[in-house]
């Protein structure tokens, strides 16, 4: 057996060991991984030490902080654990906020909050704050604010040497364009440095329907009309959950069917403008209000328990509501398993270049499909959905291929992607990073 060089405080693990499931065990529980090494590392030094020690053996390189994501195929290789750096440090002066590689963003807008700064997290506060932000990043003020990637400032990062390094816009143009869009592939980001908002208060909610009393697909069109009203800085999703007759549920969700508007805007008139989503049918439920940006969490009430999921999506040039209707259709309360589907509205600052490698900013939306089951089986239920709207779909957004990152087209354009594999042979030549896609391939 390798003996393995570490630090005192850094846990290693191999299969059989005490603590190993353990250590694997994150928020996805529908995959399985089985590497050869688990490095729990509590520090960048730690990191440096589990990268020098799979460069030395060629194994490839995942890593693991909250479980929502996949660092795809481990089994034989290394996985590098970061729970356990936590640690933030907010500057509320130079608005801005440090976080280490294990730092989940409900953490974030917590230690942000009393200076009356907000992240540009996404909407479920167990997501790792590091990943997240290096696979693009959509949040819940996107179209404000722009991708999470966009506000990076500097990074911290253990390349394929096992050398640390920080890595800024001026200094590393090149990796910093590469790292923010193109993730983990190009070493492992161990803290970075991103901008905070001046936002206290928001006002969101969501305004939902019972898809069995009203018609699904008036509830979409009615949706899409109203986005091509509202000002740039709102920010929006539509919903489409079946939800099953189980105990564990409200009542008034039980075996419903509930189509949801969730919406998210920093200005004055809020009430004024979601007015026109009260009058769309009879209201299930309606949380839309001014809240403290600490609530945010609540505008999408995303579950937080570990569960079994598997996931697409479709950057969409247009939303034809007749393919929208055919889509519904397919991914509804009759569908072979249970799908739940959202469609994001892209655009506002979204569309506004930026010094990284974020794809697809031309899109107008984002159709996420999610299922249970093994990934063929899903598969079989997700594709002819993704049929439906394949006319204007542009590509595919890394931050929700859940389990499906094996499938790399889409996920770039072909002259980022070009690019990408260019810096990939680069800085990586030995291909030791293969977080949840390859930029080679």
């Amino acid at each position: 057996m390798d003996i393995v060089e570490h630090t005192a405080d850094q846990l290693v693990l191999r299969p059989g060991d005490p603590g190993y499931d353990d250590e694997l065990a994150g928020f996805q529980t529908g995959f399985t991984q089985r590497p050869a090494v688990v490095f729990g590392a509590s520090s960048t030094r730690d990191v440096a030490a589990a990268v020098a020690y799979a460069a030395e053996r060629g194994l490839p390189v995942g890593v693991h902080a909250t479980g929502h994501g996949l660092p795809g195929d481990s089994d034989g290789g290394v996985l590098i654990t970061t729970k356990r750096m936590d640690g933030i440090t907010v500057d509320p002066g130079a608005r801005t906020v440090r976080v280490q590689a294990g730092v989940r963003w409900g953490q974030v807008v917590a230690a942000a909050a009393p200076y009356g700064l907000a992240p540009l997290n996404g909407s479920a506060p167990s997501v790792g704050a590091v990943s997240y932000t290096l696979s693009g990043g959509l949040g819940i003020l996107a179209r404000e604010f722009g991708y999470a990637a966009d506000h990076v400032r500097s990074l911290k990062v253990v390349t394929a040497d096992g050398r640390p390094g920080t890595v800024t816009r001026a200094s590393d143009p090149d990796l910093y364009w590469a790292l923010l869009g193109g993730g983990h592939n190009f070493g492992v980001v161990t803290e970075l440095e991103t901008g905070l908002v001046p936002v206290a208060r928001l006002y969101g909610g969501s305004v939902s329907f019972d898809g069995r009393a009203v018609d699904p697909a008036a509830v979409l069109r009615a949706y899409k009309e109203w986005t091509e009203t509202v000002p740039d800085g709102l920010t929006s999703s539509f919903a489409a959950v079946p939800y099953p007759d189980i105990p564990v549920l409200p009542p008034y969700l039980r075996g419903r069917y509930v189509l949801s508007v969730r919406v998210a805007y920093t200005g004055t008139d809020g009430g004024q403008l979601v007015a026109p989503l009260r009058e769309i049918g009879p209201v299930l439920t309606d949380s839309l209000r001014e809240m403290p940006y600490a609530e945010s969490h609540t505008i999408h009430s995303d579950p937080d328990f570990p569960h079994a999921y598997y996931g697409d999506s479709a950057v969409l040039s247009e939303l034809d509501t007749e393919a929208a209707a055919r889509l519904l259709a397919r991914t509804g309360p009759d569908a072979p398993a249970m799908c739940v589907l959202q469609i994001n509205h892209l655009g506002g600052a979204l569309a506004k270049e930026a010094p990284n490698s974020v794809p697809h900013r031309e899109g107008r939306f984002l159709l996420r499909l999610l299922t249970t089951g093994e990934r063929g089986g899903a598969r079989a239920v997700l594709d002819p959905a993704f049929t439906e709207v394949a006319p204007w779909t542009i590509g595919r957004a890394l931050n929700f291929a859940f389990g499906a990152g094996d499938r790399t087209e889409g996920l770039y354009d072909t002259g980022t992607r070009k690019r990408l594999a260019g810096l990939k042979a680069q800085y990586d030549p030995a291909n030791l990073f293969r977080r949840n896609y390859n930029v080679t391939s």
